[in-house]
């Protein structure tokens, strides 16, 4: 921990007028019980308060705050024959990762105590919670209406709100982040002075204020706007985008083209769907008087499916970041973490994130579609385009999306023939319609004098439960996604 951020905080600790149901000092008083009990009272205390963060203070005088210093030592303190770390850590459920830390402050010796405010559930002291009131600590159970507003305050973590860059200057922070870009990218015009960018910044939540005129750079504002992610440690750095080229149908090909990528998700974005949209198989057309160049992957979709992996993927998966590979025959875009919905529900249940800052500035900054409207578009392109239905699936604690590059009806496994039914009846459905045996010819490219083949398809879709006849009255009347 920086030595110089930590006299910092006890000195804007000490600078409060009081004592806060967030703070308390101590000169002595080591007694374990008394700890315990403290421990939940300000966890509680400061997520009711908005707080992420609690504080005990030992070597500091009640009323004056001046360092008088303490000759309390957590490290060799104990409760009966066990440690006193271990035992607190034992009282306390849910667990917290509560934190002594000794200052040694130019006034005196200081011990500071970091407590967490508490998440998902009321911290307990030998299974008591307990609640902070001015200078009083009674058990929250008494206080029935303060309980429920701490329950209602819950919330999960939000990896976005971590700290990506603790107690850095203002200078360090316009040289870790591309803060021109984010300006041009949101649409808003960039302040002439410090204090207006800075403001900008954290309105959005891409720093915080910390201690000493310094900044905390947070894990939102690394991930998008670093101009190189490996200026952060492992749990920025490791999620930049992966990107690899084979020269075949398998992994076990030559490799064409690799890039990792070095910048920030909003940064890095516009030169990554570039360089992959150079690098994706053309089909050739000869007009009236040009020869022209098209790419064989709607490049639209590409886009929205890149951004969706970096939006949607489980950031606590350490080690691992969005991949993209590309083969003579398809491409594969994968990210960390299960999806939160059923892959065959993608298309029409609305999204849910585990990253719903990042979407938010994401969508803000026309990255990907409005919330709801991204994945059925890619269908569309893809239907547009004739291609194999995208594959959706969950593997090996990842969501992967294989798009497949052409092939005629003829050259399609039944899978893929009823998968992009299934997607066909969703897209009919969202639009108010049915489908049809003649709607799906048209999707397959199946002649209509062929258009058996397409009632084979429809046939094997209806076993397998993924559609249905919308009025089983008048069974011409055209088919539904099951689920509808």
């Amino acid at each position: 921990m920086n030595a110089s951020r930590d006299i910092d905080l006890v000195n804007e600790l000490r600078a409060q007028p009081d004592e806060m149901e967030w703070l308390e000092f101590k000169a002595n008083n080591a007694d374990p019980e008394m700890i315990g009990v403290r421990c939940s009272a300000l966890s509680n205390a400061a997520r009711m308060l908005g707080r992420e963060t609690a504080f005990m203070m030992w070597g500091i005088e009640d009323g004056s705050h001046r360092v008088v210093g303490t000759g309390f030592r957590p490290e060799s303190a104990k409760r009966g024959n066990q440690p006193l770390q271990l035992w607190l850590a034992q009282c306390l459920q849910p667990s917290i990762a509560f934190s002594f830390r000794e200052i040694h402050h130019p006034d005196g010796r200081v011990v500071l105590l970091e407590i967490p405010a508490a998440t998902g559930a009321p911290v307990c002291f030998n299974g008591t919670p307990y609640i902070r009131i001015g200078s009083a600590t009674p058990k929250l159970t008494d206080y029935p209406e303060r309980y429920q507003t701490l329950i209602d305050r819950m919330r999960p973590y939000r990896w976005e709100g971590g700290v990506a860059r603790q107690y850095v200057s203002g200078d360090d922070v316009l040289a870790l982040l591309d803060y021109s870009q984010y300006f041009r990218l949101t649409k808003q015009p960039l302040p002439d002075n410090r204090q207006g960018i800075f403001e900008k910044l954290a309105a959005d939540r891409l720093v915080v204020k910390d201690v000493g005129e310094r900044w905390n750079i947070t894990n939102l504002g690394a991930i998008l706007f670093a101009n190189r992610m490996s200026e952060f440690d492992d749990g920025i750095s490791r999620k930049a985008i992966r990107f690899v080229a084979y020269d075949g149908k398998t992994r076990a090909a030559t490799v064409k083209h690799r890039h990792d990528g070095q910048k920030g998700y909003a940064v890095g974005f516009e030169g990554l769907v570039t360089y992959l949209n150079d690098l994706l198989p053309k089909n050739e057309h000869i007009g009236a008087a040009l020869r022209e160049s098209h790419s064989m992957f709607p490049e639209l979709a590409i886009r929205e499916l890149v951004a969706n992996a970096m939006i949607h993927q489980d950031m606590t998966i350490t080690g691992a970041g969005p991949q993209i590979e590309l083969f003579s025959d398809r491409i594969e875009i994968s990210n960390p973490g299960i999806p939160l919905v059923q892959p065959d529900r993608m298309v029409d249940l609305p999204p849910r994130s585990r990253n719903a800052a990042l979407a938010t500035l994401m969508r803000r900054m026309g990255f990907c579609e409005e919330q709801g409207s991204g994945l059925d578009k890619v269908i569309e392109l893809v239907e547009l385009y004739q291609l194999p239905a995208p594959w959706f699936r969950a593997e090996n604690h990842a969501t992967q999306v294989i798009l497949y590059g052409p092939r005629v009806f003829a050259d399609m496994t039944p899978d893929e023939r009823v998968r992009a039914c299934y997607f066909h009846a969703v897209l009919k459905f969202l639009s108010g319609d049915k489908m049809k045996n003649a709607t799906l010819c048209t999707r397959l490219g199946i002649a209509s004098r062929n258009a058996a083949q397409a009632t084979t398809v429809i046939n094997k879709a209806l076993e397998a439960n993924l559609i249905r006849v919308a009025d089983p009255e008048h069974p011409r009347g055209g088919y539904v996604p099951g689920w509808a």
